[in-house]
């Protein structure tokens, strides 16, 4: 068996070595431009990608502060002082240019960010195809831009305003959560966020609860947090990059297990709302209105209804693009607001003066009530708003962005041929001194409208720019301003972590690596 293991091996190898110069000799055209430009050491068949070979999960924001992943795209940190404009990152076979951002290169975000014609998203991206399919965060062209169009009268304020009340439900579900922890001396408020969130997605989403803070829905929530992590583990190894080599490892089995639980999950809830829309359907309205009086209920539309009823020239879509767009807004919906939400309590737990003002500002709104938010109330949280952001531009969820573009991009004195995937490093454009003197300050007062105005508009950019920028971003922002203000009504929170000892970890979304370990203690009331 030894003998022809080997000759199995040897032609498999021999086949790979001509499909991989057969890449290499397509894009050399490229590679030379590239290779114009400054960058660290390149290998042969992993580029410049080696060192992120042997780190560990805790290792990569840290090390990409100096080098690029083998993908032709970098993390937070990256090395501007070394390569002040751009840098050639990536495999030989897959050059790879990184935008980097100081002062003048906001016109370069500005040129990518703007366009209409560069909105393919980076390789990168491809593997959550899986998962995600080309749903709205991955799909391009004539697919993208009918589902955008179709997908954007969802965000709608007056349907956003009934989510409100989901956030208000899961947030005093949190809130009760969080009296366990009352006393102890140190705990990781991330997971009780995580699964708030995680019950707030489901429920806005599909119209389904998952019940995560009961630990009712725990095989969806646990295929939900395993994805992100063998997602980027699987983007820094160019050899489980292939499919059928993934599917023989064991984090290759338990990314297919994740994919059945995720997948079957929303196949039949999908299913399910088909089932009651049809049902609903061939009720009249006056017996729907009767029983819906009867029962005391509040109609209320999830985002899957809204997608069932949804169509552009009569066409629908279908089953599939379906599981693809709640799928997409189940992860994105999710993991970004935790995070947002996380450090938020992580820095006002850190800043006692700005905690105690966006407490005396929920004081003011609510004058002592027990009552539900509203959208009403929500508008009028203008410095919890603030702290939002502000948080945001020091602990952007998604720290950077890549295009893959199909022409080239003339920038400033730089021509970037068509080919290349271009990272834009929101982390970066977030620390730039002359838009933000101070940057590593946390005040809120960095977003004082007048302050703003006088801003480069993209010198902020947590849920990007541009034709492609994040559609769920005020849903977001309500989402964090309701959870965020039902704690601060509740508890005062102390962080006990210094910013200096956090390591970040990008794993899809910038998160900590040990968690946000905080203590509570009930406000006087």
């Amino acid at each position: 068996m030894e003998p022809l293991s080997l000759l199995i091996g040897g032609a498999l190898f021999l086949i790979a070595m001509v499909f991989l110069f057969s890449s290499v000799k397509n894009k050399s055209h490229i590679a030379k431009q590239v290779d114009k430009l400054p960058g660290p050491t390149a290998y042969p068949l992993v580029g410049t990608g080696l060192p992120m070979l042997f780190l560990k999960r805790n290792g990569y924001v840290a090390s990409e502060c100096d080098e690029g992943d083998n993908d032709g795209e970098m993390s937070p940190g990256s090395s501007t002082e070394s390569y002040p404009a751009f840098a050639r990152i990536g495999l030989r076979e897959n050059p790879g240019k990184n935008l980097y951002q100081r002062t003048v290169m906001l016109a370069y975000f500005q040129v990518i960010l703007r366009s209409s014609d560069h909105i393919d998203k980076g390789q990168s991206y491809s593997f959550l195809h899986k998962w995600l399919g080309t749903g709205l965060l991955t799909s391009t062209g004539k697919k993208w831009f009918t589902h955008r169009k179709m997908i954007t009268p969802t965000f709608h304020f007056k349907i956003l305003d009934t989510f409100v009340e989901v956030f208000s439900e899961k947030s005093e579900i949190l809130v009760d959560k969080l009296k366990e922890e009352v006393g102890s001396q140190s705990f990781d408020i991330y997971p009780y966020i995580t699964k708030c969130a995680l019950d707030i997605i489901c429920e806005t989403a599909m119209g389904t609860p998952i019940y995560a803070q009961d630990e009712r829905g725990s095989d969806y929530v646990n295929a939900v947090y395993d994805m992100s992590e063998l997602t980027v583990h699987r983007i820094f190894r160019p050899w489980l990059h292939n499919d059928f080599v993934y599917k023989l490892t064991e984090k290759g089995k338990r990314h297919e297990e994740c994919l059945r639980v995720l997948h079957g999950f929303t196949k039949r809830v999908i299913q399910e709302r088909k089932a009651q829309l049809e049902g609903d359907l061939n009720r009249s309205p006056s017996t729907s209105t009767d029983e819906d009086s009867l029962l005391g209920k509040k109609k209320r539309k999830a985002f899957l209804d809204l997608l069932l009823e949804a169509s552009i020239d009569n066409v629908k879509l279908t089953d599939e693009e379906l599981r693809e767009e709640v799928d997409t807004f189940m992860f994105e919906g999710h993991d970004t607001t935790s995070a947002g939400m996380s450090w938020a309590l992580f820095l006002l737990g850190l800043h006692p003066d700005v905690q105690e003002k966006a407490y005396e500002e929920q004081k003011n709104i609510f004058q002592g009530s027990e009552r539900s938010v509203t959208m009403k109330e929500l508008n009028e949280m203008k410095y919890l708003e603030r702290v939002i952001k502000e948080t945001l531009r020091l602990y952007p969820s998604v720290p950077s962005i890549s295009r893959q573009l199909h022409s080239e991009a003339k920038l400033g004195d730089f021509t970037v041929p068509a080919g290349c995937s271009l990272t834009l490093h929101i982390y970066d454009v977030h620390q730039n001194p002359e838009q933000f003197p101070n940057p590593e300050k946390f005040d809120p007062d960095n977003f004082l409208p007048e302050k703003v105005a006088k801003r480069h508009p993209y010198a902020y950019i947590p849920f990007s720019a541009g034709p492609r920028n994040c559609i769920g971003q005020k849903f977001a922002l309500l989402e964090e301003k309701t959870v965020l203000s039902y704690i601060l009504r509740n508890y005062e929170v102390t962080s006990l972590d210094k910013r200096q000892d956090v390591n970040l970890m990008s794993e899809l979304v910038l998160r900590p690596e040990k968690g946000i370990n905080v203590s509570i203690k009930p406000r006087n009331k």
